[in-house]
């Protein structure tokens, strides 16, 4: 019989190696990847290693593409990595060989229970008000009920044999001494009828055969820690230390769902995310420097990261909160960067009637207006859509409505016109100095003859600046625009 750790302490080790294990079962999302930056954070604050491994092993599940969307995801977030990416179905002998020395010590058993005996077990459990899990029918088999079960052509798992007393105990680096009686733990699967392990088994042997010190992974785990302790107890290793992370909850503190923000994060990279503000946001979530500081660069997050910081709670979800210090980022770009990061979501979403390629130094003159109001990339096309369209339609009842009457605003349009066209430098200054004593000439507040002109121009009530933004337009453009105001006022009567 295997022998039984009660009670394991941690050990600090001198070379700090972590992981992160993703299985191609799906695209990453949020809680992948904080659970990837908690572990590279980690890493680098103690000049340690970063070490990607890919558990490919649930070949049913394994979805297409989802190993690539794992890389990509972490080089635009800039998690590099220091050695891998390794994938756990090419290392099958070594968990083979883990299961036949488990099997020869007596430390694990063949189970032939077929599907239908199991899913009847388990609702026998449950009806009897019972958590369900595997009762041990395997564990007990004579050498006559063995030898004719190998005689059939049923593909056996491997199980391990839990003690059936006792508790197990392990020290968490966040949550501190975790306790659970055996008697609760059933005799998991360590490999399946097709050969291959199951996460328990492959996670343990890699992490010992890789030197892992530190297993940071999601609260979910930790219900699973006593299986891997005892295994690593049957075994003879020394196990890593665990810090199991906290849940992230949507705003109404359920498991957070798509609706709130569990998308996958090459969602949120073609969502118009710049990477540093989503590191910075995931940071927050479930670790802080103090009550008070939001905004950290990476080389700040590395500098100040430890496990004492992670919060025991879970942590919320806000997705305001997510734009807010995207917006943040954003208005931190350079006009040029800005401009350069923008463009590809300008040739993205920008109709299709736009002449491509756009011209480059339009766009650096147009960005400068845009950067100040835009929460993502992904909105600069529709803030500024009408500074590319030479035709576009728009609501025309907008031109009356900062409450002129319609001989009003064809009146003060009809002068704009005579005084602009005077105009030789047409910049924004130049214009302000045109307009802006129009508003006494024509016997108009400001508001309501710039927001004519602001609806003429743009098509919009709210737009950037309005000099700047006719600046930018161009004369003929600006003309084109308002000679067509003039011409769709009278419908309005």
């Amino acid at each position: 019989m295997c022998r039984n750790v009660v009670v394991m302490e941690p050990t600090l080790k001198t070379s700090i190696r972590v992981r992160f294990a993703p299985s191609p079962t799906g695209y990453p999302h949020l809680g992948n990847i904080r659970t990837a930056l908690f572990n590279w954070l980690f890493a680098r604050h103690h000049n340690g290693k970063f070490i990607l491994r890919i558990e490919d092993t649930d070949t049913a599940r394994k979805v297409e593409g989802a190993v690539d969307a794992i890389l990509d995801s972490l080089k635009w977030l800039g998690l590099g990595w220091d050695e891998g990416p390794c994938f756990q179905s090419q290392r099958l002998h070594y968990y083979h060989e883990i299961v036949n020395t488990l099997l020869k010590e007596n430390c694990a058993y063949l189970c032939y229970c077929p599907p239908e005996r199991l899913e009847v077990m388990r609702r026998e459990q449950i009806k009897r008000k019972q958590p369900p899990k595997y009762d041990g029918h395997c564990r007990y088999l004579t050498r006559q009920e063995k030898a004719q079960l190998e005689a059939s052509d049923i593909n056996p798992v491997v199980r391990f044999r839990m003690p059936l007393e006792g508790e197990t105990t392990f020290h968490d680096l966040i949550r501190g001494q975790v306790t659970f009686k055996n008697s609760t733990l059933d005799d998991f699967i360590l490999l399946k009828s097709d050969g291959y392990p199951t996460y328990h088994l492959a996670s343990i042997v890699d992490d010992h055969l890789m030197a892992i010190s530190h297993v940071l992974r999601a609260d979910e785990w930790l219900s699973s820690t006593p299986r891997h302790i005892l295994l690593y107890q049957a075994l003879n290793w020394q196990p890593p230390q665990f810090a199991h992370l906290p849940m992230m909850l949507d705003p109404d503190r359920a498991k957070l769902s798509k609706r709130h923000g569990a998308t996958t994060i090459i969602d949120y990279k073609e969502q118009g995310y710049l990477p540093q503000a989503v590191i910075n946001f995931l940071a927050l979530l479930g670790w802080s420097l103090d009550d008070k500081t939001e905004l950290l660069s990476l080389e700040e997050l590395i500098k100040y990261f430890s496990l004492e910081r992670v919060s025991k709670t879970a942590a919320v979800f806000n997705k305001r909160k997510l734009e807010w210090m995207n917006g943040v980022y954003l208005r931190q770009l350079s006009p040029e960067e800005f401009a350069q990061q923008a463009t590809p979501f300008l040739d993205r979403d920008l109709p299709s009637s736009i002449k491509r390629p756009l011209s480059s130094n339009y766009v650096c003159q147009v960005m400068p207006l845009l950067q100040e109001r835009c929460k993502t990339l992904a909105e600069v096309s529709q803030l500024g859509e009408f500074f590319f369209l030479d035709e576009w339609q728009y609501d025309t009842s907008l031109l009356l409505s900062s409450g002129l009457d319609a001989k009003t605003a064809v009146q003060a349009i009809e002068v704009a016109l005579q005084r602009l066209e005077a105009v030789e430098v047409w910049d924004a200054i130049s214009l302000e100095g045109i307009l802006r004593p129009l508003t006494e000439e024509l016997n108009l507040s400001a508001g309501k003859f710039f927001g004519l002109l602001r609806v003429a121009t743009t098509g919009r009530t709210a737009a950037p600046p309005l000099f700047q933004t006719m600046a930018v337009l161009g004369k003929e453009r600006c003309f084109k625009r308002l000679t067509t105001a003039l011409q769709r006022i009278p419908t309005l009567l």
